[in-house]
């Protein structure tokens, strides 16, 4: 029986009392790189997540959502660039990174943790939702942490207006062929999907958690091949682009296993479950190179896999990705040994 909680070893050691580094040499952190509120929020999701709480996880919380606090500006941009020295190093602004801290933030207010905790993060999550980002895939990261709120809070009524403008600003899908609302898949990509799914069941919006569905049993077609993830490499994949892709990210396999277990959770079809497991399998080896992407011993995840095998340095969010893959398998019971 596999342990129902991964190791930790390799997201403390990436750790200080700043944040999680971004990247590392092998398995050294490279404090030259410093920290980016991407990767501290997703580090915040997981621990948050982690239904077996330690004081120790407790504490890298606490770290992660001083980190995000920090980020914002009373306008609702934020940084997402700090060095190793705890100096932010760019000017606060809309990216990625914004919809990440959304994310995290909406992910710790809706916990039964400490009240002062859950407040302190639904006040910051209040000030940054003062904006809105242009991009899709920036508004779907928000759109998850806005629909953990709602889980919660049901009349909240900033958390409600940006899932509905979320809803709103998702375009039509005319090609029956390619249902997907970009022209190429990319990164992060089954987050789209999610975000859909979660958003529409948040707001009783039936027809967004229909089309946000049928997007993400479309993705799995296009990522599946020979019964494993063949999942979209760093250089996209558009229509009619068939056969293996590399860099493949671990990043794609946590969306996939998250969006499918949203899927499942919202409808309760078992049909969503395989997936989940093919996920995690993804990171045993069950993959286009037949390479492990994860250390059972440390809980490190690799940063990339390519067509001979794999990038050796384990960078935050490879690291991330493969922790969060592994609780969505255990916690929907599909947790296979390696």
């Amino acid at each position: 029986m596999m342990d129902p909680s991964p190791p930790y070893e390799h997201l403390r050691a990436l750790t200080d009392h700043n944040g999680v580094f971004e990247h590392a040499r092998l398995a050294m952190p490279r404090r030259e790189h410093g920290y980016c509120t991407d990767d501290v929020a997703r580090a915040l999701i997981v621990v948050a997540r982690e239904r077996r709480q330690t004081v120790e996880l407790r504490k890298l919380a606490a770290i992660y959502l001083r980190f995000l606090e920090s980020a914002v500006r009373a306008d609702g941009l934020a940084h997402n660039r700090m060095s190793a020295d705890g100096d932010w190093t760019d000017d606060p602004a809309m990216g990625d990174w914004w919809g990440r801290l959304l994310w995290a933030l909406g992910t710790i207010a809706a916990q039964r943790g400490d009240p002062w905790t859950r407040a302190r993060a639904l006040r910051t999550f209040r000030i940054a939702a003062r904006e809105r980002s242009t991009s899709l895939r920036t508004l779907a990261f928000a759109a998850l942490g806005a629909a953990e709120i709602v889980r919660v809070r049901a009349d909240d009524h900033i958390a409600r207006t940006l899932l509905r403008e979320f809803i709103a600003a998702m375009p039509a899908l005319p090609d029956p062929t390619w249902l997907w609302p970009e022209r190429r898949l990319s990164y992060g990509n089954a987050s789209i999907a999610e975000a859909l799914i979660a958003a529409g069941d948040a707001v009783n919006d039936a027809d967004a958690t229909a089309q946000g569905l049928r997007m993400l049993d479309f993705l799995l077609s296009v990522e599946t091949s020979e019964e494993r993830f063949s999942v979209t490499g760093t250089a996209g994949r558009g229509p009619g682009e068939e056969g293996p892709s590399f860099d493949q990210q671990p990043l794609e396999l946590a969306a996939l296993a998250d969006a499918c277990a949203r899927a499942y959770a919202v409808t309760g079809d078992p049909v969503w479950l395989p997936p989940i497991a093919l996920a995690w399998r993804w990171f045993t080896g069950l993959n286009d190179s037949g390479t492990v992407m994860f250390d059972d011993q440390t809980g490190a995840g690799f940063d990339g896999l390519e067509r001979d095998g794999r990038n050796e340095n384990r960078g935050a969010e490879s690291t991330l990705a493969a922790l969060s893959t592994y609780q969505q398998a255990h916690r929907n019971h599909v947790l296979t040994a390696p």
